[in-house]
């Protein structure tokens, strides 16, 4: 059994709040002062842009976004654009990639299991679908991955449909591709989910996908102050 990783639950969490503490805790982690760490947040609507993500993707015009307070931020991950907000539980792996998980590609793979797992526990099928990214049931995407890697160490991650307003993807092409249709656990389930207790499930799965054990730390607030 490796060294136990950490887990820090943000909580209702500013977009750029949680960058900046994802940052901090990327760079400890690079410097070996915390071990794997898992940052789990909810945030408020926001629209991200990785690094080849086109602006052409957002189907209405900024000002549209503006006057309804909600802001885009383009960030260093993989993909294309996606949506964040309520009702949508977001993880950040600060994961060493290099030895035990082998690569990005490892990671991802792990993290498909783990909301593959923590969907199997609501009694929802869910699948991968070959050359995709993220988590499918039947044909529609419940959960999105895009992840940046700098010094070996992971950042950015996952976003997990729970409750979440879907309408909000209708503003834009997900991923960039135009023939995907967005879900929630809400949505399949047809009836409410308690946000807390998909965290819960997630925290509960994560030692089996990463062979090791997790522990909530909140006092990691206090190194990225």
């Amino acid at each position: 059994m490796l060294k136990a990783g950490w887990i820090l639950d943000l909580g209702f969490c500013e977009y750029e709040k949680s960058l900046k503490i994802q940052k901090r805790l990327h760079q400890l982690r690079v410097e070996a002062k915390i071990p794997d760490t898992l940052i789990l947040a909810e945030h408020p609507a926001v629209f991200t842009l990785g690094k080849s993500g086109k602006t052409d993707n957002l189907l209405v015009a900024p000002e549209f976004l503006t006057a309804r307070g909600i802001k885009i931020y383009r960030i260093e991950r993989g993909g294309d654009i996606t949506f964040h907000g309520p009702g949508q539980i977001v993880g950040y792996p600060i994961f060493y990639i290099k030895d035990t998980l082998a690569g990005i590609r490892a990671l991802i793979e792990r993290l498909e299991l783990l909301i593959i797992l923590t969907l199997n526990n609501f009694g929802i099928e869910a699948k991968v679908l070959p050359k995709m990214v993220g988590v499918w049931v039947g044909g529609e995407k419940i959960a999105s991955i895009g992840l940046a890697v700098k010094s070996w160490v992971s950042f950015h991650g996952f976003a997990l449909n729970v409750a979440t307003d879907l309408s909000n993807f209708d503003l834009i092409r997900p991923c960039g591709l135009s023939n995907i249709k967005m879900t929630s656990l809400e949505r399949v389930l047809k009836k409410q989910i308690n946000l807390n207790e998909v965290k819960e499930r997630i925290v509960f799965n994560l030692p089996q996908v990463f062979n090791k054990k997790f522990l909530v730390k909140d006092e990691l607030l206090e190194l990225t102050s």
